[in-house]
Formats: structure tokens, C-alpha cells, sequence
């Protein structure tokens, strides 16, 4: 895993996590209730897509940006995943399976520890 690799991930989990909660969650948009689900994917989402332009224009620097942000990504998706699989017996809003859904969360907090692990790596140091 490569800053280059961190980078990449960042703009496509930007993109994908708010685009995701809103499919996940549009049965449900005219709820108060929902709004801190889809804020919290909203403020990884941008932080991701923050810290990855940062880091492409400034990459010693910006790698910090990325690691904050990665590290904010991977606290926030455990609690979504733990969430939910305590909670795998009641219905989800998502057109999959509350199964599917832990699964797809788990793949993404996998990513996360992986992208995380990928800017905090020297790009410079000889491999062991």
C-alpha cells in the first residue's frame, strides 16, 4: 500500500459513502431522525476528498491531512459496523440485506485500515 494507493481511495470513498447513505437511506430523507446518519458520511466524505487533493498538491505535508482523515474514516466505520452487527436481526433501510449491508461495511472498514496504513507508509525507506 502506497500514499498513491491512500490518494485514490480517498476520492472514490469521498464520492461513494455520501452517494451510498443518500441510496441507503432515501426512503427515510423526510426524517430529523436520519439527518446525523447521512452527516456523518458526509464529513468523511469531505475530509476524504480534502486530504486527498491536499496531499496530491503537497504530499509531505498533505499526507498528515490524509492519515487525520483515514483515521476519522476508520473510528467512524468501526462504530458502523459493530452497529451493525448488533443489529443484524431488525430490518435495515437499505434495498439489501442487513447481512449485506455489515458486509459491505466490513469490506469498507478493511479499506480504511489498508489506506490508513498506506499514507503513514515512507514512500522513500527501501522495503524490508
Amino acid at each position: 500500500m502506497t500514499l498513491a494507493f491512500s490518494r485514490r481511495l480517498a476520492l472514490l470513498f469521498g464520492f461513494l459513502l455520501p452517494v451510498a447513505e443518500l441510496v441507503r437511506r432515501s426512503q427515510q430523507l423526510g426524517s430529523i431522525e436520519v439527518l446525523p446518519h447521512l452527516v456523518d458520511d458526509f464529513l468523511i466524505g469531505g475530509c476524504l476528498l480534502y486530504a486527498a487533493l491536499r496531499s496530491r498538491r503537497e504530499p509531505l505535508s498533505g499526507r498528515r491531512y490524509l492519515a487525520a482523515a483515514w483515521g476519522a474514516a476508520c473510528g467512524m466505520g468501526y462504530y458502523s459496523f459493530a452497529g451493525q452487527l448488533m443489529t443484524l436481526s431488525q430490518p435495515d433501510p437499505a434495498p439489501i440485506s442487513p447481512a449485506g449491508v455489515a458486509m459491505v461495511k466490513g469490506i469498507g472498514l478493511l479499506l480504511c485500515i489498508a489506506a490508513l496504513a498506506g499514507c503513514l507508509r515512507d514512500d522513500h525507506s527501501p522495503p524490508v
